[in-house]
């Protein structure tokens, strides 16, 4: 059997994840599929709740081991079952081949140890061959990397504004050169012009170290800047999906991403106020029977209340809604972003 180049970094499919306590069952992820393509950076949009961070956090395979389940699913990485992998081969891709930028960096570093000690520490743990004279230019070069001048690696976490430590998670993410990057809302802590700042550095050092991304947010401004392919999550299920030109360019659009791109000031037209999508999330412990967002929808039809509805395709579009289900009799139907 010839060998075939495998195209996707990161391929996820069917995934289940749930956390059991004594008094309830949080479905946290609902049957998730999603592909990364080598050297593609993928953002993943949803509200808080959606199951964003879980997703990433079960591709490490770092659940709370008391309360997280995966269920069922199949998570690849570069073609090989991270599922079904050891804690101890784990440990070997954590850091080293798949990195996380986590939410807040404020606690994400230690503050007894220096920055430098912090990156020196996840070099070492993957290179342990490198000799300390190699471990302190790769700090110093890591650091420079980021726009940190190597001086202050002797410096500790509380001596570092809140851009700057963003700058020192980011820095430790990438020491070891991943060939994938999870960012957790990188930006989410920062003020306006730093956002700015760090969204080009991750830009640039995904272009130079051609590593694929994973950006996780709620920001569709940040996602039209930075990403070659979206998904759109709710309720721990992908309900539209595509290139960011199918996202943001399309006619095409489930009712939920058409009330995200209404929540966001248009510079074009002036109104009073903004048009949120009413009504909250569903209880992730009790999710409703047909489709997740049939109790918010303007559209509803009877059908969204009986049964989950399946994936419309066009090309690289897909969109899990009936509105385009042969099924409800509306193949053809799409919802406009313009309209009302």
């Amino acid at each position: 059997m010839a060998h075939t180049e495998i195209q996707n970094i990161l391929e996820i499919r069917d995934l289940k994840v749930i956390y059991k306590t004594d008094l309830e069952v949080v479905e946290a992820v609902n049957g998730l599929d999603l592909t990364i393509g080598k050297g593609k950076t993928l953002g993943l949009v949803g509200e808080t709740g959606a199951g964003k961070t879980t997703t990433a956090l079960s591709i490490l395979k770092l659940l709370p081991s008391i309360t997280g389940r995966i269920l069922q699913g199949e998570i690849y990485f570069d073609g090989e079952d991270i599922l079904k992998k050891s804690e101890h081969d784990m440990q070997s891709v954590r850091g080293n081949r798949i990195s996380m930028v986590f939410q807040d960096p404020m606690t994400s570093l230690n503050p007894v140890l220096t920055v430098g000690d912090q990156i020196a520490e996840a070099v070492q743990l993957h290179n342990p061959d490198m000799s300390k004279e190699q471990i302190n230019e790769r700090v110093a070069a890591t650091l420079n990397m980021v726009g940190i001048m190597p001086s202050r690696s002797g410096d500790y976490p509380h001596q570092f504004s809140g851009g700057m430590k963003q700058r020192v998670v980011i820095a430790m993410a990438l020491s070891c050169e991943p060939e994938l990057l999870i960012a957790d809302e990188p930006t989410t802590a920062l003020d306006v012009t730093i956002q700015a700042q760090v969204l080009t550095m991750i830009r640039e050092l995904r272009d130079r170290l051609g590593t694929s991304m994973l950006m996780i947010t709620h920001d569709l401004g940040i996602v039209a800047q930075t990403c070659d392919d979206v998904a759109v999550m709710y309720s721990g299920i992908i309900i539209e999906a595509g290139t960011a030109e199918d996202i943001f360019l399309g006619d095409k659009h489930h009712p939920y991403t058409v009330g995200l791109f209404n929540s966001i000031p248009n510079l074009d037209i002036k109104s009073d106020r903004l048009n949120p999508i009413t009504g909250l999330m569903p209880d992730p412990t009790n999710l409703p029977k047909g489709c997740v967002f049939a109790p918010r929808c303007n559209h509803q039809m009877e059908i969204c209340l009986e049964a989950r509805p399946g994936v419309f395709e066009e090309g690289t579009h897909k969109i899990r809604c009936y509105l385009f289900s042969e099924a409800a009799g509306n193949s053809k139907a799409g919802v406009d972003l313009n309209a009302e």
